[in-house]
């Protein structure tokens, strides 16, 4: 292959962000994915007319994500659902406070549990994140609301804006993140799903020269002097002064040559999988057309209808998602199975008699690596041990969580690569991005 200044490996949403950045700058790059579509864990499939992400995703337009896709030139069609639900407690519904109104005279908290959420809400908008960053969300939801009902309801909120039920070692000031930039825009569901995303990146990166390489598998990354070998699966080889690996910590760390003396081997040993198990239908009508979303307050799951918000079939199909968000005990997939077809049941008596396409993953990473509390290590964007080598995707997050970690660490990669190696003459930048970070691995 010819010689490019930058190989990344992996075409998900951060490769081929981070591709789009180097190009704009005159860097000759190349994507290398090892399957037929480019896209990872963000791409959309088609069954029976009905079009299904893979697994849960979210996009909240005060977070990173969404920001950096505005700045690579990426408009979104779709929009933002309404927070108007249900909220599941001993397997009855009860409406969801929306408003003041629909919160004085909620069935779901006491008069007491009502003031003691209204106090909660109230001292939240004066927080400052930073008195949380040594706190859990167990600590913090403890600390701040005592009526039990309401703090059931809190952690309800906090697991749809995190997509983790591990409250113990979830942050405090990252939950904060989450939960404040969901309040204040909303989450954004896409036209066409995830792929939508993918496809506009493509087409960035496209227009800027990128040449994209599927059905491309790296065996193994190995450094060499002033360069970095890249062998693939079908025996070719090429060689380059920087790689990017975007694939996440064990595919990278089993990828590069002597990886247990780097920095590899730590962030491999120390990532913790966000996992979900997840169930998505497409349904000729709702049976209950007005329960369009429901939060679960004794069990870990989430309903919504993700077609009253955004386009995702052409014949009127509806799609609605389901996802019980995994401890580290996966449990059994078919027992998972039955109890979000429970909740179905419990919302949408029926439903079964309406099912025009089906799709159902046990068990999928919704993020390679989630934060934890008492944890600051921050692996990326550069490997110190292995000049040339810089990582992102959603494992290599700074604090951000989801789609924000996958986007936000292209951004930090790509800037990196910018001021530590400059190539024809292209313009180089700050490696300190906006949002604040620089180094490879750093402790605090």
């Amino acid at each position: 292959m010819k010689p490019y200044d930058v190989v990344v490996v992996g075409g998900g949403v951060s490769g081929l962000a981070a591709s789009v950045y180097l190009a704009q700058e005159g860097y000759s790059v190349v994507v290398l994915e090892k399957s037929d579509q480019l896209g990872g864990r963000a791409i959309t499939v088609k069954k029976g007319g009905a079009l299904f992400n893979l697994g849960g995703h979210a996009l909240y337009r005060e977070g990173e994500a969404y920001q950096i896709l505005g700045e690579l030139g990426v408009m979104l069609p779709g929009g933002v659902p309404d927070t108007k639900g249900m909220a599941i407690w001993k397997n009855r519904l009860y409406p969801i406070p929306s408003g003041p109104l629909s919160f004085l005279t909620s069935p779901l908290l006491s008069a007491y549990g009502k003031m003691d959420f209204v106090r909660f809400l109230i001292r939240l908008n004066r927080t400052d994140p930073q008195t949380l960053a040594l706190m859990s969300l167990q600590e913090w939801a403890e600390k701040e609301i005592r009526d039990p009902m309401a703090r059931h309801l809190f952690y309800a909120i906090c697991r749809i804006v995190t997509y983790s039920n591990d409250r113990s070692r979830l942050p405090a000031d990252v939950v904060y993140k989450q939960l404040t930039q969901s309040l204040k825009g909303g989450v954004f569901y896409v036209d066409g799903g995830w792929q939508t995303i993918v496809r506009g990146l493509r087409n960035q990166a496209v227009q800027l020269g990128v040449s994209i390489r599927n059905r491309h598998s790296v065996t193994s990354i190995e450094p060499m002097e002033e360069k970095l070998r890249i062998r693939l699966t079908d025996g070719g080889t090429m060689e380059a002064p920087t790689v990017l690996t975007t694939v996440g910590p064990e595919q990278t760390y089993r990828m590069v040559k002597e990886a247990d003396r780097t920095a590899l081997g730590l962030w491999k040993q120390k990532a913790r999988p966000l996992m979900a198990a997840c169930l998505d239908l497409g349904l000729k009508r709702l049976p209950k057309p007005n329960h369009h979303l429901a939060i679960g307050l004794d069990q870990p799951i989430f309903f919504t209808n993700h077609s009253r918000a955004s386009s995702l079939s052409e014949d009127g199909t509806i799609v609605v998602h389901l996802i019980q968000y995994l401890d580290e005990e996966i449990g059994n997939p078919k027992a998972n199975e039955r109890q979000l077809e429970q909740i179905m049941d419990l919302l949408h008596p029926g439903w079964r008699n309406e099912v025009v396409a089906r799709q159902y993953l046990p068990q999928i990473a919704v993020m390679n690596d989630m934060p934890r509390v008492g944890e600051r290590m921050l692996f990326g964007p550069t490997v110190p041990e292995v000049p040339g080598l810089y990582i992102a995707g959603d494992g290599a997050g700074h604090g951000e969580m989801l789609a924000d970690a996958a986007l936000a660490s292209a951004k930090r990669a790509a800037l990196e690569i910018l001021q530590k190696r400059p190539v024809h003459g292209s313009h180089t930048k700050d490696g300190m991005d906006s949002l604040g970070y620089r180094n490879v691995v750093s402790l605090s």
